[in-house]
Protein backbone atom coordinates (compact mmCIF):
# COMPACT_ATOMS: atom_id res chain seq x y z
CA UNK A 1 0.00 0.00 0.00
CA UNK A 2 1.35 3.40 -0.94
CA UNK A 3 1.53 6.10 1.72
CA UNK A 4 1.88 9.21 -0.45
CA UNK A 5 0.53 7.94 -3.79
CA UNK A 6 3.59 9.51 -5.45
CA UNK A 7 6.34 7.66 -7.34
CA UNK A 8 9.45 8.90 -9.11
CA UNK A 9 10.01 7.21 -12.47
CA UNK A 10 13.41 7.58 -14.11
CA UNK A 11 14.37 6.46 -17.59
CA UNK A 12 18.11 6.05 -18.16
CA UNK A 13 19.91 5.30 -21.40
CA UNK A 14 19.72 1.50 -21.33
CA UNK A 15 17.61 -0.48 -23.75
CA UNK A 16 14.02 -1.08 -22.68
CA UNK A 17 12.26 2.29 -22.87
CA UNK A 18 9.02 0.46 -23.69
CA UNK A 19 8.99 -0.86 -20.10
CA UNK A 20 8.94 2.70 -18.79
CA UNK A 21 6.18 3.74 -21.18
CA UNK A 22 4.00 0.87 -20.01
CA UNK A 23 4.85 1.62 -16.36
CA UNK A 24 3.72 5.23 -16.78
CA UNK A 25 0.47 4.12 -18.45
CA UNK A 26 -0.32 1.67 -15.64
CA UNK A 27 0.43 4.21 -12.91
CA UNK A 28 -1.71 6.82 -14.68
CA UNK A 29 -4.60 4.33 -14.90
CA UNK A 30 -4.28 3.75 -11.13
CA UNK A 31 -4.19 7.50 -10.34
CA UNK A 32 -0.65 7.39 -8.95
CA UNK A 33 1.16 10.73 -9.13
CA UNK A 34 4.33 10.33 -11.17
CA UNK A 35 7.44 12.48 -11.32
CA UNK A 36 9.38 11.63 -14.47
CA UNK A 37 13.08 12.18 -15.18
CA UNK A 38 14.58 11.19 -18.53
CA UNK A 39 18.33 11.22 -19.17
CA UNK A 40 19.81 12.45 -22.47
CA UNK A 41 20.98 8.93 -23.37
CA UNK A 42 17.41 7.73 -22.70
CA UNK A 43 16.12 10.23 -25.24
CA UNK A 44 18.55 8.78 -27.78
CA UNK A 45 17.51 5.22 -26.96
CA UNK A 46 13.82 6.20 -27.19
CA UNK A 47 14.41 7.35 -30.75
CA UNK A 48 16.14 4.10 -31.70
CA UNK A 49 13.71 1.71 -30.01
CA UNK A 50 10.23 3.19 -30.14
CA UNK A 51 7.80 5.23 -32.18
CA UNK A 52 6.90 7.28 -29.09
CA UNK A 53 7.80 10.95 -29.17
CA UNK A 54 9.45 12.54 -26.17
CA UNK A 55 6.33 14.67 -25.77
CA UNK A 56 4.06 11.61 -25.78
CA UNK A 57 6.06 9.95 -23.00
CA UNK A 58 6.22 13.12 -20.90
CA UNK A 59 2.45 13.56 -21.19
CA UNK A 60 1.99 10.24 -19.38
CA UNK A 61 3.53 11.75 -16.21
CA UNK A 62 2.04 14.27 -13.82
CA UNK A 63 5.34 16.13 -13.48
CA UNK A 64 8.48 16.10 -15.61
CA UNK A 65 11.83 17.25 -14.25
CA UNK A 66 14.97 17.93 -16.30
CA UNK A 67 17.77 15.54 -15.34
CA UNK A 68 20.09 18.53 -14.84
CA UNK A 69 17.77 20.09 -12.22
CA UNK A 70 19.31 18.76 -9.01
CA UNK A 71 17.29 21.37 -7.12
CA UNK A 72 13.95 19.81 -8.14
CA UNK A 73 11.45 18.89 -5.42
CA UNK A 74 12.27 15.17 -5.74
CA UNK A 75 15.90 15.91 -4.85
CA UNK A 76 14.90 16.75 -1.28
CA UNK A 77 14.18 14.33 1.53
CA UNK A 78 11.51 16.70 2.81
CA UNK A 79 9.44 16.09 -0.34
CA UNK A 80 7.45 12.94 0.46
CA UNK A 81 7.37 10.17 -2.15
CA UNK A 82 6.81 6.45 -1.89
CA UNK A 83 10.09 5.86 -3.69
CA UNK A 84 11.57 5.51 -7.12
CA UNK A 85 11.68 3.09 -10.01
CA UNK A 86 14.49 3.39 -12.55
CA UNK A 87 13.27 1.58 -15.64
CA UNK A 88 15.45 0.80 -17.48
CA UNK A 89 18.55 1.40 -15.36
CA UNK A 90 21.87 1.68 -17.17
CA UNK A 91 25.14 0.53 -15.68
CA UNK A 92 26.22 4.20 -15.68
CA UNK A 93 23.35 5.22 -13.42
CA UNK A 94 23.89 2.12 -11.26
CA UNK A 95 27.55 3.13 -10.82
CA UNK A 96 26.60 6.68 -9.84
CA UNK A 97 24.03 5.51 -7.29
CA UNK A 98 26.21 2.73 -5.85
CA UNK A 99 29.05 5.20 -5.31
CA UNK A 100 27.03 8.17 -4.04
CA UNK A 101 27.61 10.38 -7.07
CA UNK A 102 24.63 12.70 -7.26
CA UNK A 103 25.47 14.96 -10.18
CA UNK A 104 22.22 14.32 -12.06
CA UNK A 105 18.66 14.46 -10.83
CA UNK A 106 18.25 10.71 -11.35
CA UNK A 107 21.24 9.83 -9.15
CA UNK A 108 20.46 12.61 -6.62
CA UNK A 109 16.79 11.55 -6.27
CA UNK A 110 17.88 7.91 -5.87
CA UNK A 111 20.34 8.96 -3.17
CA UNK A 112 17.53 10.79 -1.35
CA UNK A 113 15.21 7.79 -1.66
CA UNK A 114 17.89 5.56 -0.13
CA UNK A 115 18.80 7.92 2.71
CA UNK A 116 15.12 8.35 3.58
CA UNK A 117 14.69 4.54 3.59
CA UNK A 118 12.14 4.64 0.79
CA UNK A 119 11.89 1.98 -1.90
CA UNK A 120 14.27 2.12 -4.89
CA UNK A 121 13.83 -0.46 -7.63
CA UNK A 122 16.45 -0.54 -10.37
CA UNK A 123 15.49 -2.43 -13.52
CA UNK A 124 19.06 -2.94 -14.66
CA UNK A 125 19.77 -3.68 -18.30
CA UNK A 126 23.09 -5.15 -19.32
CA UNK A 127 24.52 -8.46 -20.29
CA UNK A 128 26.97 -9.98 -19.80
CA UNK A 129 27.82 -8.46 -16.44
CA UNK A 130 31.33 -7.46 -15.49
CA UNK A 131 32.67 -7.70 -11.94
CA UNK A 132 32.33 -3.90 -11.73
CA UNK A 133 28.60 -4.20 -12.50
CA UNK A 134 28.19 -6.97 -9.92
CA UNK A 135 30.06 -4.98 -7.25
CA UNK A 136 27.95 -1.89 -7.99
CA UNK A 137 24.78 -3.98 -7.70
CA UNK A 138 26.07 -5.31 -4.37
CA UNK A 139 26.81 -1.77 -3.10
CA UNK A 140 23.43 -0.43 -4.18
CA UNK A 141 21.67 -3.45 -2.67
CA UNK A 142 23.50 -3.00 0.63
CA UNK A 143 22.31 0.63 0.60
CA UNK A 144 18.71 -0.58 0.22
CA UNK A 145 18.07 -0.72 -3.53
CA UNK A 146 16.31 -3.65 -5.15
CA UNK A 147 17.79 -5.00 -8.38
CA UNK A 148 15.11 -6.22 -10.81
CA UNK A 149 16.47 -6.96 -14.27
CA UNK A 150 13.66 -7.28 -16.81
CA UNK A 151 13.78 -11.05 -17.09
CA UNK A 152 10.70 -12.42 -18.86
CA UNK A 153 8.53 -15.04 -17.21
CA UNK A 154 6.95 -17.73 -19.34
CA UNK A 155 4.78 -19.67 -16.88
CA UNK A 156 1.73 -17.66 -17.98
CA UNK A 157 2.52 -18.50 -21.63
CA UNK A 158 2.73 -15.02 -23.12
CA UNK A 159 1.84 -14.79 -26.78
CA UNK A 160 3.04 -11.24 -27.47
CA UNK A 161 5.84 -8.90 -26.52
CA UNK A 162 3.25 -6.65 -24.87
CA UNK A 163 2.26 -9.51 -22.55
CA UNK A 164 5.92 -9.99 -21.55
CA UNK A 165 6.32 -6.25 -20.90
CA UNK A 166 3.05 -6.10 -18.93
CA UNK A 167 4.03 -9.07 -16.76
CA UNK A 168 7.33 -7.46 -15.82
CA UNK A 169 5.77 -4.04 -15.13
CA UNK A 170 3.12 -5.59 -12.86
CA UNK A 171 5.79 -7.63 -11.07
CA UNK A 172 7.83 -4.46 -10.38
CA UNK A 173 4.75 -2.71 -9.04
CA UNK A 174 3.96 -5.71 -6.85
CA UNK A 175 7.47 -5.59 -5.35
CA UNK A 176 7.06 -1.82 -4.93
CA UNK A 177 3.89 -2.46 -2.90
CA UNK A 178 1.20 -1.61 -5.42
CA UNK A 179 -1.11 -4.48 -6.27
CA UNK A 180 -2.83 -4.36 -9.64
CA UNK A 181 -5.84 -6.51 -10.42
CA UNK A 182 -4.43 -7.02 -13.92
CA UNK A 183 -1.37 -8.85 -12.57
CA UNK A 184 -1.34 -12.57 -13.22
CA UNK A 185 -0.33 -14.52 -10.15
CA UNK A 186 1.46 -17.87 -10.43
CA UNK A 187 -0.85 -20.76 -9.71
CA UNK A 188 0.13 -24.36 -10.21
CA UNK A 189 -2.76 -26.05 -12.07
Amino acid sequence: MLKHNRIIIAISGATGVEYAVRMLKVLKAHDIETHLVISKPAEMTRGFETNHSSKDIKELANFVHPNADIGASIASGSYPTDGMIIIPASMKILGEIANGIGDSLISRAADVVLKERRKLIMCIRETPLSLIHIENMKQATLAGAIMMPPVPAFYHRPKTLDEIIDDFVYRVLDVFGLSCAEMQQWSNP
